[in-house]
This record gives structure tokens, sequence and C-alpha cells, in this order.
């Protein structure tokens, strides 16, 4: 056989060994990965590389040529595409048939991490808060055991400043591998969002010298309050006292300063304790918020309705008695507090 005979028969070879490869790496694309009916549940850990990843997913027997998905990621790169290394997620994932080694890749480098959610009360307290997230096992615990102070710090507070209140109720989604420090960023920036947004309508006049006094006293209607439609009367008789110099005289602040030692009953002691939340001792507002504050109890603490009542006592429906003169207060306690009925409710029946 001559010399170019055996270049031309090396060449043919070489092509159709190119060709093969080519054509099994195309097939190797096209090929459903062999996942089981009823899908699975992969979890990427955070700093995990993407051939980690793969070789995980070849020795569970899911994916049969590491080597095809490796060059299809080196050719997306060297195409100009954002290198998929870089772009893959951290959490769970539940890959679901039809996939192909492209459309895994896909997958797992966008936003598809199966979501969870954690719900924020309205009403409930800072210290509630924490606690739904330290019983959240999908959450990585940064903030476990640190102080108030110091976790208001983390959010950017001010010095000093209680963290109470200081996160927006509301449902929050997150992966798995978020850190609670993640969700109360989010709560704190999206309260930040409502506050200012509310600030910016509020009725002129009002004798609050800042959106976080705004803050506490939308606490204070959010625990008052057993039926929705009176948040903003309510708010209106708390206006007016502030506005005369009375004192709030609202028993939620007393709760809050009595702490842990609170047992369901407050009494004339309670009342009489010199306490910094204890409204019939201390002028004007408490010093911090008492719980957390949604958007109506905002919104009705800048936008009072006109009026003026300037006492309240529940009727035991969860609705209030609303009064203009401490006699008809007085008459209203005695009918309302003093003749408990059985079933007696400060707040309506959830």
């Amino acid at each position: 056989m001559s010399l170019i005979r055996l270049l031309q028969f090396g060449a043919l070879l070489l092509f159709a060994g190119i060709l093969t490869v080519y054509l099994t790496y195309r097939l190797s694309l096209q090929a459903p990965l062999d996942l089981p009916e009823e899908g699975l549940q992969i979890e990427i850990d955070k700093g995990e590389s993407l051939n980690s990843v793969l070789q995980r997913l070849n020795t569970a027997g899911v994916l049969n040529s590491v080597w095809a998905a490796k060059i299809y990621i080196k050719l997306q790169s060297l195409s100009g595409d954002t290198s998929l290394e870089s772009r893959v997620q951290t959490g769970e994932f539940r890959l679901s048939a039809p996939m192909t080694i492209p459309s895994l890749l896909s997958y797992i480098s966008a936003n598809n991490q199966i979501s969870y959610s954690i719900q924020f009360i309205e009403g409930s307290r800072f210290s509630d808060a924490i606690t739904v997230l330290q019983n959240e096992p999908k959450l990585n615990h940064v903030l476990a055991g640190l102080s108030d102070q110091e976790i208001a710090s983390k959010l950017g507070l001010p010095d000093s400043r209680s963290p109470e209140g200081q996160i927006y109720p509301d449902t929050y989604a997150f992966h798995k591998g978020d850190s609670d420090l993640d969700l109360l960023l989010r709560a704190h920036a999206k309260l930040n969002t409502v506050l200012d947004e509310e600030w910016q309508s509020r009725q002129s006049g009002l004798p609050l010298k800042n959106v976080y006094e705004a803050l506490i006293l939308a606490s204070i209607i959010e625990k008052e309050t057993g039926v929705p439609e009176e948040r903003a009367e309510i708010a209106g008789v708390f206006i007016r006292r502030l506005e005369k110099n009375m004192r709030l005289q609202t028993d939620p602040t007393v709760i809050y300063g009595l702490g842990d030692r609170y047992s369901g009953n407050i009494t004339a002691k309670h009342l009489r304790e010199a306490t910094l939340y204890n409204t019939y001792r201390i002028s004007g507002l408490p010093p911090t918020p008492i719980a957390l504050v949604g958007r109506a109890a905002i919104h009705a603490a800048l936008n009072p309705k006109p009026g003026n009542s300037l006492y309240f006592v529940a009727k035991g429906d969860g609705s209030h008695q609303f009064s203009t003169t401490l006699e008809e207060h007085n008459e209203a306690v005695r009918n309302y507090q003093l003749k408990r009925r059985e079933d007696y409710r400060s707040s309506v029946k959830q």
C-alpha cells in the first residue's frame, strides 16, 4: 500500500472515529436520563462543584454519560454563554422525567429549588418569630445564641433599638440552606417598604414625630383590635388622647411590660406597677412596639377615624363600646366588664 493510500485510509479512520464520537455525543445529549417514575430529589450543597453533582448522579445510575455532560458544559462556555458551573444553584431539587443532560443543567442552574414557606403572625412578638425560625429544620441557623441586641445590629437597626416589631408579618418562601437571618432581613425590608408607603399618605397634623412612633402606635392598635373594621376608630381614640396629653391606658402594653410574669389576668397591682410599658403610669407611647404589625394597623394609626370618643371597652364578642365621656365609659365598663357573660371574649373567636 502506497504512502498516499495509507494516509487516506488513516484520515478516513480518523474521520469515522470523530463522526462516531460526535454522533454518540449528540445521542447522549438527547437521551432521557434514567429517572424513577416518582422523580428524584437531590441536594446541592453550598460550594459543591458541578462535577461533583454529575458524579453523584452517575453513581445513582441517573446519568450514564458524564463525559458528554462535561463536553456540553465546555462548549457552552466557549460559545460565550455564562459558565454553567458558576450558575448552579444550591438547595434541593426535584428531578422529573423526561429530562436530558441539557435540560438537567439548565434546571439546576435556575431558581428551581424546592420551596418551603414560613409565616410570621400579626400581633405576635419578635420572640415568637425567632421561635418559628428556630423550629424550622430546613434553615441554616446563624442567629442561634445571639441576643436581641445582636440580632438588632444584624438587621441594621440604630444602636440600642429593640428588634420588637421590626419585621413584617407575612408568609415568606425560602429554600433549604437559606439562613434565618436571610428571612429576617427580607421581613425587615418589607416592613420598611410598607411603613414608607403609609407614612407618605398619612393624615396631616398627627401627634407622631416619626415613622417609628407610628409603628409603636400601630402595634398597640394591632393588639387591641378584635374586629378589623374598628382599627381606625381605635386609632382615633389613641390619637385624641395623645393630643390631649391623656395617658393611653391600654392593657396590651401592660401585658407586654410584664413579660413572662403575665399569667392571663391583669390585676390592679399590675396596673399600678411602674414599668416602661405601663401606659396607666407613663405618658405618651411606650418605648418600643409591642407586636408585629400588619399594613391595616399601620394605615389606621396614620389615618385615624375622626370623632370625639376618648374611651373604649371590650364588649365580650371581639368588638368595643366607644364613649366620649368618662361617665359613659364607666357605665360601659359596668355593663360589659363587671357583668361578664360566660362566653366573654376580648377578641373575636377564631
